[in-house]
């Protein structure tokens, strides 16, 4: 038996035997090096980090091509950095479930240090703020999902805490974008060191949002007199400080009891998955994928290490750009989102599961060849048609994968304006295509709406994914029934007309009735979603192989 705290030198045929590859470098002197002259920074402790941006890290390692680790900054859940990262000495089993059922294993130990990054834990705040006042730190990444970068509510208006961290300054702000200004201003004031800002979160032009909520932040304090306008010119200044954009792409479910179970069986210790009291799942092991993609714009003032080495594709602005609209708004992200949304009102637990539904299989067939992919840019690093292909035929059917609807399902209403509201817009800009010929897109947004209601296909109550914007939207379709009659557009109409969600008013676009009528189908009594769909994909769609 071994578990992540053994010395993976000297128990390192047990390791094998157990079928766990293991560093080829002393986390000890990484974490030395690292106290010295910390490198990189990620915010966001969950698991995308533990089985993609850490065994990046690792290779990089494994090579000597960096000799520090990555310092994690979890904002969200103190429970994670103890019971997780602590508790296993900032270690990682990363597992990869390849679709013939296989498991390839890696202890991870890239991680040199952990903290809970909060105003609440003044320990970790101090560690953080000294780590961005040392000049070798070259960049910080991201994965703190959409919300984490939120400063405004539904109806545009900054809310209450990014209010109040305008107001109170830069000491301790509570919102993450506010911290994250405050560390930047520590380094403004400290050296004016250069850095990378790096989003790697899963939505479109993510490093123009990130770059746009540090300087409301940051703008907000000099209009109140709190910073000077030399901070500005610091963050606005590309040789000081740069938000490269990026496209990831690596499917990384919840931890999966499946998973679990069969580490144990090979003598692994440490399969216990934690539940932390704010809903956060996470364990010792995390599971993913074996396809991967991380495209960065090559914007990194300070330098960076050779990432490209491991697997990372450096490039311009533009083509990330048109990679991250390739999968993000048409390729994958859609076809996800769609199947999250049809497999709660269906019933269904996993995402395999759904694609051997031939309905929703033709449903996201035509998502994403006929309405999506006609209106793409080919970013040429990576070709859209075989992207769609690989997610089709090997991706989303990979039975290793444990994925559900319900996880993918998650804050859906942050989700919608990019997902589709390009697609969209490419509709309305380009001569060549016509809005009023989607069917798919409009679908699906009215499956979102039925959705709402928290009612299955077969009458039956379910619970709804998370998402910051449910108490505002479920009370708008509370009181529909199946099967009875009900004035659609006074139940639809401030939810389609609202451009936070879409980035249109969908009726003002010709959108907004389309989508009323799929809901009325979808409404009409049990079992109508599956029906609408059968329907929709036979007289609407066309055949692919």
């Amino acid at each position: 038996m071994v578990k992540l705290t053994d010395d993976y030198v000297d128990k390192q045929k047990d390791f094998n035997l157990a079928g766990i590859e293991v560093p080829k470098y002393s986390q000890e002197e990484v974490s030395k090096e690292t106290d010295k002259t910390p490198l990189w920074v990620h915010f966001g402790g969950g698991n995308l980090f533990r089985c993609f941006h850490a065994v990046i890290a690792q290779k990089l390692l494994n090579e000597g091509i960096m000799k520090s680790g990555v310092i994690v900054a979890e904002t969200y859940d103190d429970q994670v950095i103890e019971d997780i990262y602590h508790a296993y000495n900032n270690r990682i089993l990363s597992v990869t479930m390849d679709a013939d059922g296989s498991l390839q294993k890696k202890l991870v130990a890239s991680v040199a240090s952990s903290v809970y990054f909060n105003d609440s834990n003044p320990t970790g705040w101090e560690y953080l703020t000294n780590v961005f006042e040392n000049p070798s730190l070259q960049f910080a990444t991201f994965s703190i999902t959409e919300k984490g970068y939120s400063l405004r509510d539904s109806s545009g208006n900054l809310t209450k805490f990014a209010l109040e961290d305008i107001v109170d300054g830069p000491a301790h702000p509570k919102t993450n974008m506010g911290a994250v200004a405050h560390l930047l201003y520590a380094r403004f004031l400290k050296n004016q060191a250069p850095i990378a800002m790096v989003s790697t979160d899963n939505f479109s032009e993510n490093g123009a949002k990130l770059e746009n909520a540090i300087l409301t932040i940051a703008n907000g304090w000099f209009e109140n007199g709190l910073v000077e306008a030399g901070f500005l010119d610091y963050l606005k200044n590309t040789s000081k400080v740069t938000f490269p954009w990026s496209m990831i792409d690596r499917i990384t479910p919840n931890p999966a009891e499946t998973v679990a179970e069969k580490l144990e069986k090979v003598g692994f210790e440490d399969s216990k998955i934690l539940h932390t009291a704010k809903h956060t799942n996470i364990a010792p092991f995390g599971n993913t994928e074996e396809t991967h993609y991380l495209v960065i714009e090559d914007a990194f003032p300070n330098g960076r290490p050779a990432l490209e080495k491991a697997g990372v594709i450096l490039t311009d602005r533009d083509t990330v750009n048109d990679a991250d609209q390739m999968k993000v708004t048409a390729c994958l992200n859609p076809l996800h989102t769609a199947l999250a949304i049809f497999g709660n009102l269906l019933g269904y637990k996993s995402i395999w599961q759904e694609v051997e539904n031939s309905d929703l299989l033709g449903l996201i067939k035509n998502l994403g060849y006929k309405e999506s992919l006609p209106v793409v840019k080919d970013p040429k690093i990576i070709n859209p048609k075989v992207f769609i292909d690989q997610l089709i035929n090997k991706r989303l059917p990979n039975r290793n994968i444990p994925d559900t609807p319900q996880r993918i399902a998650t804050d859906t209403s942050q989700k919608l304006k990019i997902r589709y509201g390009v697609t969209i817009q490419h509709y309305l800009d380009e001569p060549a295509f016509d809005v009023a010929n989607l069917e798919f897109i409009p679908l699906v947004i009215a499956g979102w709406c039925r959705y709402l209601m928290g009612v299955d296909d077969q009458g039956q109550e379910f619970d709804l994914s998370p998402d910051p914007m449910l108490t505002e939207l479920k009370p708008k379709v509370a009181d529909i029934s199946l099967g009875e009659a009900v004035d659609v557009d006074f139940h639809l109409k401030d939810i389609l007309s609202n451009k936070e969600i879409f980035g249109f008013d969908l009726y003002k676009i010709g959108l907004g009735e389309k989508v009323e009528k799929y809901f009325e189908e979808l409404i009409s009594g049990k079992e109508a979603v599956a029906k609408t769909i059968k329907k929709t994909v036979a007289e609407k769609g066309t055949v692919f192989a």
